[in-house]
């Protein structure tokens, strides 16, 4: 089965191609489908997320990659949806739920914008501790289904951008596994997909994709299912890092991940 990436973001958001030639990369990788995933606009400012008098053309403009590449390769319409986001009418082919940001009296500040400003959040919001900034992301986290109406679960730990070699805080730690594997509990209660994304590793952040292996381990002693993606932001990167994706989902147990047809998701091999 061809590979397919469905978490990808445009010049529409932050990306660095056009629908266009995103679409044309992707036909060029040889994928069999594409699924467009532009950041649904905040109620606050911000540089990542389409505004909201660009959704009727991000709307507009991948129907029309859909028409334009009809009988080569899929073309999805999807979105992804903040937890802090408010809901867009559709109809999409499907939403992936996110959390980016942190919330205290109506500032938020983000989890993954950059070293410095996650340091900074820990020490203002939670007296230097990492681990009680990782309890409250992931209180919210459990909750990004109900919240998101997604289908697919995007980065779920996220807040270990910043975090490889443990340069900020111990993965291992007690405190932290039991907040991220209670959350993980509560979302694959709800049937949702998980993503194993790639997308810290071709920015340069990890060298390992979301979620961690013990994570991953999880997800399959429960029975959950995965879809590997990209979460590109570039052309050049829509498939970036799926080999190394499939090898840690085998060494977890995995046999199979999910991909998105016309009819829903369906199972199928690991793309590598």
């Amino acid at each position: 089965m061809k590979p397919q990436t469905i978490h990808c973001h445009t010049t529409l958001c932050d990306g660095r191609g056009t629908p266009a030639e995103m679409a044309a990369a992707a036909l060029a990788a040889g994928c069999s489908a594409i699924g467009f995933s532009g950041h649904a606009p905040l109620p606050f400012p911000s540089d990542w997320c389409m505004e909201p008098d660009a959704v009727a053309d991000y709307r507009r403009q991948v129907l029309a990659l859909r028409e334009a590449y009809q009988g080569r390769m899929d073309v999805f319409l999807g979105l992804e949806q903040d937890y802090f986001s408010p809901d867009l009418p559709g109809p999409w082919d499907y939403r992936i739920g996110s959390l980016h940001c942190l919330e205290r009296s109506g500032s938020y500040l983000s989890v993954d914008e950059s070293p410095q400003a996650l340091a900074r959040m820990a020490e203002e919001w939670f007296g230097g501790d990492y681990y009680a900034l990782a309890r409250a992301y992931y209180a919210l986290e459990a909750d990004v289904v109900r919240r998101t109406g997604c289908q697919v679960v995007g980065h779920f730990d996220l807040v270990t951008k910043f975090n490889e070699g443990g340069v900020l805080f111990d993965e291992g730690d007690r405190r932290y596994r039991s907040a991220a594997l209670e959350a993980l509990e509560a979302l694959l209660d709800t049937g949702a997909v998980l993503e194993v994304n790639t997308g810290a590793m071709s920015r340069g952040y990890r060298t390992a994709p979301y979620p961690a292996t013990f994570l991953l381990r999880r997800i399959r002693e429960r029975g959950g299912s995965i879809v590997i993606t990209s979460d590109s932001h570039s052309p050049s990167t829509l498939l970036y890092g799926y080999r190394e994706a499939s090898e840690l989902a085998r060494a977890c147990g995995f046999t199979s991940s999910l991909y998105l047809t016309a009819q829903g998701f369906a199972e199928g091999p690991l793309p590598f």
